[in-house]
């Protein structure tokens, strides 16, 4: 059973019988969103946030930055790059590890890697996408989007913009000492409670904001706009797809239908995946999220890196692909 069922019979609960919308209207298909996702990403954050701070009152912040720094200089990349597969978060739910990373020291392009890598790649796309399009593009996919976070980490990291991120980032890192099993758990959950609690009074307004608009577009912009638009005879179908899955919101398994419905409208493999990558790794309530946590340039920085990397391997999908 879908752990997030009971929220969902809410949104539909708030949507035609508490505000009593038609059924299939426009305005009810976003409204029963934004309901949904809200709820959904703020239980998300606040379970990850508690979660992650508990595992690190066990995990020394010196332990973590050497794991991810120490050996040789791409090591971290490719690692943080690998953990961002096998954590299975989406983008607004991967940054509470992200801010982990910076207060532990770990170099900010390592960070960056996991940022786009753990919502862009995960497991359970891999195998919806094995099913329906076969070995293939599976691992195409897997290959593209580690690439991506490992080039953007790189590259980021290589900027120097370390004085671009919000000082309360670097601050929490001063005000918290771990002493591993010193610490008792009254202590641990103490000062998880604490952090979720800083951290969410932080960026509550920027995910509703974020998924507000979200929701406008999921509501009012149809599958067949995509279609229309950014269809496999059309040479700048890669750019308009990116543009368009930027704003909107999902997982990475949440969005395999949508790619599936797209290619049987006649949409390109390459043009799809650079959608479901956009979707994914630059949503749009991340960015609100992020503005919280980074200063504008950052954050057009990074949305400018990755989303040239998703550009470039929807065009290069259609070519192999053709």
């Amino acid at each position: 059973m879908n752990p997030f069922y009971p929220v969902k019979l809410f949104a539909e609960w708030v949507t035609y019988t508490l505000l009593g919308l038609q059924d299939g209207a426009l305005l009810a298909v976003a409204v029963d969103f934004f309901v949904f996702d809200t709820i959904k990403i703020l239980i998300l954050l606040t379970v990850i946030i508690f979660t992650v701070s508990i595992i690190r009152s066990f995990l020394p912040a010196e332990k973590v930055r050497d794991i991810l720094a120490r050996h040789n200089r791409y090591f971290g990349f490719i690692l943080a790059g690998l953990l961002g597969i096998v954590t299975p978060f989406c983008s607004c739910s991967a940054i509470p590890l992200f801010l982990g990373f910076i207060e532990a020291g770990i170099p900010l392009g390592v960070t960056f890697s996991f940022l786009v890598s753990s919502p862009m790649i995960n497991e359970v796309a891999l195998v919806l996408l094995l099913g329906l399009f076969g070995w293939k593009i599976a691992l195409l996919y897997i290959g593209s989007g580690l690439v991506i976070a490992i080039l953007s980490g790189i590259i980021i990291g290589a900027m120097r913009v370390e004085n671009l991120v919000a000082d309360f980032a670097f601050q929490t890192k001063a005000k918290v000492s771990f002493h591993g099993v010193e610490m008792q758990w009254k202590d641990r959950l103490e000062f998880a409670r604490d952090y979720t609690q800083e951290i969410l009074k932080k960026v509550w307004i920027y995910v509703i904001a974020g998924i507000g608009v979200g929701a406008w577009i999921h509501g009012y912009i149809p599958t067949d706009f995509l279609a229309q638009y950014a269809g496999a005879d059309k040479w700048y179908g890669v750019l308009v797809a990116t543009l368009i899955g930027i704003p909107l919101y999902s997982n990475a398994a949440g969005v395999i239908p949508l790619v599936s419905a797209l290619t049987e409208k006649g949409v390109a493999m390459g043009t799809t995946l650079a959608f479901m990558m956009a979707v994914t790794g630059l949503s749009l309530p991340e960015f609100m999220i992020l503005k919280n946590v980074m200063k504008t340039r950052l954050i057009l920085i990074f949305a400018g890196v990755v989303g040239i990397g998703i550009i470039f391997t929807g065009y290069m999908f259609n070519l192999v692909l053709k």
